[in-house]
């Protein structure tokens, strides 16, 4: 690839208009990629994603037209999108952590191919990974996890879950959009009760908290930490402070 492809740049030889989509990672605002970071630092349209975006990539940005997607309609952010890269801006859609986990970035493609708008994404750090390194463990662990199973709880958007099949593998689970639901999903939870258990609160931004415990009592934990939103549930043996049964990996045999 060269060219916009590799830069993302427009090229004299692009063609049509298009919208980048950037992950804008966890929160640290070192952890956004390189690519993302100049994507965001050249835009001339910004359009984030509310409080979940760290406020220094947004004022990092030259875009003259910055907008804060909380509270508007999927139409009315589409059809700015489509103006400004109609009119030949660079127009940047900055979510959160990874666009592709609960991004809801599908509907705004569709709509944006449907008026002839080409899409491109630039993946990021997904909270997922800041809460593993803010419990200094492996998401997977020979011996203890093979494999993660990332869900979320039956809320609004979604009618049913399948939290207590899940939690019957015996794998790492990570929950997103759960914190407010921290007892009801732990009530559900088909795992030994002493099973390993942690919440982290704002993974990677300068007010994080973890809070570890078991199956048991973890809901009780944080709530008594002031922690109701904005946190992931990580549940198994990665989540102990000691990591029970796992053996060394072959790269260091």
């Amino acid at each position: 690839m060269r060219g916009a492809e590799m830069t993302g740049k427009k090229s004299p030889a692009s063609v049509g208009p298009e919208v980048w989509f950037v992950g804008a990672g966890p929160g640290d605002p070192e952890l956004i990629t390189v690519k993302g970071q100049r994507l965001v630092t050249e835009a001339d349209v910004l359009i984030y994603a509310g409080s979940l975006v760290n406020p220094d990539l947004v004022a990092a940005s030259k875009a003259k037209l910055k907008l804060d997607s909380w509270g508007m309609h999927l139409p009315d952010m589409v059809e700015i999108m489509v103006r400004e890269a109609m009119a030949g801006k660079n127009v940047v859609r900055l979510h959160s952590g990874d666009p592709s986990l609960y991004g809801a970035i599908v509907e705004q493609i569709e709509l944006l191919e449907a008026r002839g708008v080409a899409v491109k994404i630039v993946p990021g750090v997904s909270s997922l990974f800041a809460a593993a390194a803010a419990l200094k463990t492996q998401l997977t662990l020979r011996g203890v996890s093979e494999s993660v199973i990332v869900t979320r709880p039956a809320g609004k958007t979604l009618e049913t879950d399948q939290i207590p099949e899940f939690s019957r593998m015996g794998q790492t689970m990570v929950v997103f959009l759960g914190t407010e639901k921290l007892a009801g999903i732990t009530q559900k939870l088909e795992c030994p009760k002493d099973s390993p258990a942690a919440v982290v609160y704002h993974a990677s931004w300068p007010d994080e908290k973890v809070v570890r415990g078991t199956v048991a009592d973890i809901a009780t934990k944080a709530a008594a930490a002031g922690i109701e939103h904005t946190a992931l549930l990580v549940i198994g043996g990665v989540a102990g402070e000691i990591k029970k049964g796992h053996t060394r990996s072959h790269l260091y045999s």
